[in-house]
């Protein structure tokens, strides 16, 4: 007998993921779940904004992995299997906390920081490792998909403690398997489901819940503009100007995520939705650098070249990352003649900026600001313009 037929309706044992809601809304449990994680991430990107190292660069691609990691699961869980009752919310509750103890540990300046950190983590990893455990001993019918999660977070679990005992050297691959552990069960899964003729897609309200997530790292890249010009003289003719002029790129890469990405849905299957997923991850990374670049960018004293190449990298990643996107989604008929050239044309403008970024550019912020917005533009308008020839040549 089924232990989720018997568990008190109160408590609220996990749904069964292949039953989901017709046209799900995203709760206000799960908006409030999201408010964690943008303290978590404007964190990470402080810290990094101060330590621009390369060393700091690599803890910075760590930990927002980590984050982003821990978000999903917990996202996917609720959206699979979460429910009104009482265990959905208090397993809600104890991930905030875990969060939370996350962004502490990243602001400490003390000599254990990196153990701190290291911590919080195996407990963030220990408990997304019960949650989908947990659906198991639940459902004994979803053991055999939830295994291949268990197994591997577990050994990644375990390279996090091993972590605390070795020498430095051995961090980098260390962290690097543990990444591989992570983020690695949704193939095997998809293999196990494609056997017993089984299809998972992403639903309509986690599409949403990531559009949500990258608002939150959009309003990192405002905060990044905001405190830069902070800390400069801003009541100046040129000073407001730098504003303007970062905030139109940070208005024209918003345009080109949410209205070639938003609102549309992946493409049928198990396999497209863990890559979208994936896809993701160097996306948000490449807006969290640009508010990293954005924070020091206006100060003449600590304008470089090494900023201007993280913003050059990281906004050409960005475009990259949503080209490859196009090729999961699905697209009204006016839009899907025109996708190929349209990823073409994001390629060419990632490529623009990918060779831009190691050209040493001296003649002064608002120059450089200007030809970032003016290439931009010039992606929109290519955009809009082959949109609306299409639109005309099919009435």
């Amino acid at each position: 007998m089924k232990l989720s037929a018997n568990a008190p309706r109160w408590w609220g044992p996990p749904k069964k993921f292949d039953q989901p809601e017709e046209e799900r809304r995203i709760s206000w449990l799960e908006l409030f779940f999201d408010l964690v994680y943008v303290i978590a991430i404007s964190r990470i990107t402080h810290h990094f904004a101060q330590h621009v190292t390369l060393e700091g660069f690599l803890e910075y691609i760590s930990l927002f992995i980590m984050i982003f990691w821990g978000w999903l699961n917990g996202s996917l869980y609720h959206d699979m299997h979460g429910n009104e009752g009482l265990r959905t919310r208090l397993m809600t509750l104890w991930q905030m906390m875990i969060i939370a103890a996350l962004a502490i540990t990243i602001g400490q300046t003390t000599e254990n920081r990196t153990q701190n950190i290291t911590i919080v983590l195996m407990m963030m990893q220990l408990y997304i490792t019960y949650l989908w455990w947990s659906v198991g001993f639940y459902d004994r019918s979803h053991r055999r998909y939830n295994r291949p999660y268990t197994l591997l977070y577990l050994a990644a679990l375990a390279l996090m403690g091993l972590s605390l005992v070795v020498p430095p050297l051995w961090m980098r691959p260390i962290i690097v398997l543990i990444l591989i552990f992570n983020f690695s069960p949704p193939f095997i899964s998809h293999i196990l489901l494609t056997r017993d003729r089984m299809k998972l897609s992403l639903s309509s309200s986690m599409v949403e819940r990531m559009g949500l997530f990258t608002i939150i790292v959009f309003g990192e890249v405002v905060l990044g503009v905001v405190n830069g010009i902070g800390n400069t003289e801003a009541a100046t003719f040129h000073g407001w100007l730098n504003f303007a002029l970062s905030l139109a790129i940070v208005f024209a890469l918003w345009w080109l995520f949410f209205t070639l990405i938003a609102n549309r849905q992946v493409k049928t299957g198990f396999l497209r939705a863990t890559l979208i997923e994936l896809l993701y991850v160097p996306a948000l990374i490449a807006l969290g650098l640009i508010a990293v670049s954005f924070s020091s960018f206006f100060n003449p004293l600590t304008f470089s070249f090494t900023l201007q190449k993280v913003l050059g990298l990281a906004t050409a990643t960005f475009l990259i990352s949503i080209s490859l996107m196009l090729g999961l989604l699905h697209f009204p008929k006016a839009f899907s003649s025109i996708k190929r050239s349209v990823r073409i044309s994001l390629f060419i403008t990632a490529l623009v900026f990918f060779v831009s970024a190691f050209i040493n550019f001296k003649y002064g912020i608002t120059y450089y600001l200007t030809g970032i917005i003016f290439i931009l533009v010039a992606e929109i308008t290519y955009l809009n313009s082959r949109y609306y020839m299409s639109v005309n040549s099919d009435l």
